[in-house]
């Protein structure tokens, strides 16, 4: 079967030879499977370059984005990439990337995988999407002063619906679960640091070590960062000096005193990014099981169907 012939029988086109023929039962289940073939590969097709739904199963980017809220992601405006890793599997793929239409900005609604906890060289399952809001880019300085983020000493952009829900922690609480390991600061009182670009280079002391010790280890895959009597060594050979491989960006939630980002699991590099939430499809009450079906129906957000994204 011809290309053209099969993209018609997926769209439902019949030629006349076709509407005047009298099918055996053998034709029709072929042309039942060839239809189905043709629509598997167009969802794959745009599911994995195009678009694609998102349930959002956290609170937070509320109120901007709700628990139980379907949002579609646009891949194609970062450049879509094609799977990592065989379906349901850990097992990694070689993949492409397609040229992007732009690259993130401050104030978009990122996708991206998850990159793992501080101290992990990769996520305990890997492929697992979260939803933040771009607030760093590569070579910003990012900085939070009493729950005020100031990105190149300007205070930042404040989202329209953003929230907070618990008291100020002064400077003088520490929290041992910040990112980087080793500064003394909270999630209110973060930084100053700069995010990372493409060959951007640091000067390695045994403390800047220990702070970046897991994005250098990831960037290289598995662990080299290591500090023997007072020097730092990279691969087992000493080093003074280390210089980026990948761009980064700071991604925080809207809902910021309920939100695991940036502040406390470290930065996302560039190749970890899927693309760009935009729209709510529908939403609805996630706590309400399937088999409370008019419940569940009744319970449809209908001020947030085709809901635009800011």
């Amino acid at each position: 079967m011809s290309f053209k012939s099969g993209f018609k029988k997926f769209i439902g086109i019949k030629t006349e030879e076709e509407l005047n023929k009298q099918k055996t039962p053998k034709e029709k289940v072929r042309d039942f499977i060839e239809s189905l073939l043709f629509a598997a590969i167009a969802a794959f097709f745009i599911i994995t370059f195009v678009i694609q739904n998102t349930r959002i199963p956290t609170g937070s980017m509320e109120n901007t984005i709700l628990v139980g809220d379907f949002v579609l992601v646009n891949k194609f405006i970062y450049g879509s990439s094609s799977p990592k890793y065989i379906p349901f599997t850990e097992i990694e793929l070689p993949y492409f990337t397609l040229p992007s239409l732009r690259e993130p900005r401050r104030k978009d609604i990122v996708v991206f995988e998850y990159p793992g906890h501080r101290d992990q060289l990769r996520a305990d399952e890997l492929g697992v999407n979260y939803v933040k809001r771009c607030i760093g880019l590569p070579g910003d300085t990012v900085q939070i002063i009493n729950k005020v983020v100031y990105v190149n000493g300007e205070k930042n952009w404040i989202p329209p619906h953003i929230r907070y829900g618990y008291e100020l922690r002064p400077p003088t609480v520490k929290r041992p679960d910040i990112f980087p390991r080793g500064m003394s600061w909270n999630e209110d009182n973060w930084g100053p640091i700069i995010i990372p670009k493409e060959n951007y280079t640091i000067n390695l002391t045994p403390e800047s070590a220990y702070n970046w010790a897991t994005t250098i280890d990831r960037e290289f895959g598995r662990r080299v960062v290591k500090i023997e009597n007072g020097k730092v060594l990279i691969d087992g050979k000493p080093a003074e000096k280390y210089t980026f491989k990948k761009d980064y960006f700071f991604m925080m939630g809207d809902n910021r005193d309920d939100s695991a980002d940036s502040r406390f699991w470290g930065l996302v590099p560039r190749d970890l990014i899927v693309g760009q939430a935009f729209i709510t499809l529908f939403s609805w009450d996630r706590d309400i099981p399937f088999t409370d079906f008019f419940r569940l129906l009744g319970s449809i957000r209908l001020d947030r169907v085709l809901k635009l994204l800011n």
